[in-house]
Order: C-alpha cells, then sequence, then structure tokens
C-alpha cells in the first residue's frame, strides 16, 4: 500500500506506522484517518505481524488534529470526522496483537489519544503531552476523556482535560501515562526490543491477555473474574500451554507457534 500522509515497515515480525505529516507537525487531518484505518484492517488480517509500534518524528508525535480543518466544520461534519478518529483508535486498542506507542517531541490532543489506544507506551527525554482542547473550546472526542482517566485516574485524568496542562515526560511517567523514559536517540531502538520480547510470546496468549483486560474495564469485577478463569481454563487447549509448560519443564526456551 501506498500512502500519502503515514508510513509503514516490517522488520520480521514487527510493525512499524510512522505519522508522517512532518510539514505540518503530523497534525492529524481526515486523509491520514482513513489511511491509517486502511492500514489497521490489514495488520489485523496479516499473520506475520505479532507487534505493531505506532511513531511519529523525531521531534513531534502528533500535535492533535488538524486546527485549520476543523475550525470550519458543521455539527455534523465533526461527527462525521471524529467517528473517524474513533475508529482508528478502537482499531488499535482492538488489535489482536500487542502495540506499543513510541513518542517523541509533542503528543498532544489526537496524537495523545491514538497513543492511549495502545497497550505501552515508552517516550523520550523532553517529550510533552496532553489534552489541550479545551484551549480552543472543545473537548476531547477521540477517546481522551475515557481513555486517560482510566489509565492515570480521575484526579490528574480532569487536571489536564479541564486545564490543557501539557505535562512533561518525567511527570508523565510519575502518573503512570507511560512506562519507561529513554534517551532521544535510543527511543526505537527500545520499542523494537520491546517488540522483540512481545513477538516471542505466545500470540494466542497475548490475545487472551488483552481480551480480559479490555472486557475486565467495562464490567464489575465479578463478571472481569469470572471471564478471565474461562479465558484462562481455554488456553489448556491451545499447542502454545503445552509447548510452554513442557519448555518450563525442560529448562528450555519455548517455541510459540500462535496455535
Amino acid at each position: 500500500m501506498n500512502f500519502e500522509t503515514i508510513s509503514f515497515q516490517q522488520t520480521d515480525k514487527i510493525g512499524i506506522i510512522k505519522i508522517n505529516r512532518p510539514e505540518a507537525k503530523n497534525a492529524l487531518n481526515e486523509q491520514l484517518f482513513r489511511e491509517l484505518n486502511q492500514l489497521l484492517d490489514s495488520i489485523k488480517e496479516n499473520d506475520n505481524i505479532r507487534v505493531l509500534i505506532l511513531t511519529g518524528g523525531e521531534k513531534v508525535f502528533a500535535a492533535g488534529a488538524d486546527i485549520k480543518h476543523m475550525a470550519s466544520l458543521y455539527p455534523m461534519e465533526a461527527e462525521e470526522f471524529i467517528t473517524l478518529i474513533n475508529s482508528a483508535s478502537d482499531k488499535i486498542a482492538g488489535l489482536n496483537k500487542p502495540t506499543i506507542a513510541a513518542i517523541a517531541g509533542y503528543c498532544l490532543g489526537g496524537g495523545l489519544e491514538l497513543a492511549l489506544a495502545c497497550d505501552i507506551l515508552i517516550a523520550s527525554q523532553g517529550s510533552k503531552m496532553g489534552q489541550p482542547e479545551i484551549n480552543v473550546g472543545i473537548i476531547p472526542g477521540g477517546g481522551g476523556t475515557q481513555r486517560l482517566i482510566r489509565l492515570i485516574g480521575s484526579g490528574w485524568g480532569k487536571r489536564l482535560i479541564m486545564t490543557g496542562e501539557i505535562i512533561d515526560a518525567n511527570h508523565a511517567l510519575q502518573l503512570g501515562l507511560i512506562t519507561e523514559i529513554t534517551e532521544p536517540d535510543l527511543l526505537m531502538s527500545r520499542a523494537k526490543e520491546l517488540a522483540v520480547n512481545l513477538q516471542n510470546k505466545s500470540s494466542v496468549a497475548l490475545r487472551a491477555a488483552k481480551r480480559c483486560i479490555e472486557h475486565g474495564q467495562n464490567v464489575e469485577l465479578a463478571s472481569g473474574l469470572e471471564f478471565e478463569q474461562k479465558m484462562w481454563a481455554l488456553l489448556f487447549s491451545t499447542n502454545d500451554q503445552k509447548e510452554g509448560m513442557e519448555a518450563f519443564i525442560q529448562k528450555r526456551r519455548p517455541q510459540f507457534i500462535g496455535k
């Protein structure tokens, strides 16, 4: 596939999506989300991709949605645009494989919402994150009011959303928004290192873990625990469970096949 606003490359079983609008500070427009949705559909069906990394430029991950585009939208047009944005975020969040957001520079508004849809977020030193939509008279609409609260709690989530405050990587790490800070020149190598780690796990077990976590965020504890129990037992019907436990007993590295 040839895209104008994003790029994609695959190394071994790791896919890397790069937001690629440097002339606009990686501002997210309608074309970008259409291309991203198309690419994510393809990645979902590609069993040769085991882990996905989402990243941007060295100075800007994504500076939010394109304000020039949004400024002239009527409510129905705005709803169509935000539906397109949420479609991409939901596809990332629901992808049947692990996802890593590798953040460098500014990660704001819709950019942070895309990152929040990923399973693991890491950032380089000097990165800046926030939901500044309130400063232009709107609110986060691509999942920010929901995923941010679930990740860091309502206290700081409300503060960031209601004030539009932008925080640095060190503060983001303290809040649990990201899990790791790297030196700028080591960000992608570290993201790939994490991806290789995940790539070597059982893909069927990783899918089960993601389903349990996602399910548990939307139900009461008892239902979440029951779902986890069922998924745990179901994994005992897989080749990967048998291989993993036999390898442990035999003190060797398991060779998972994802079945």
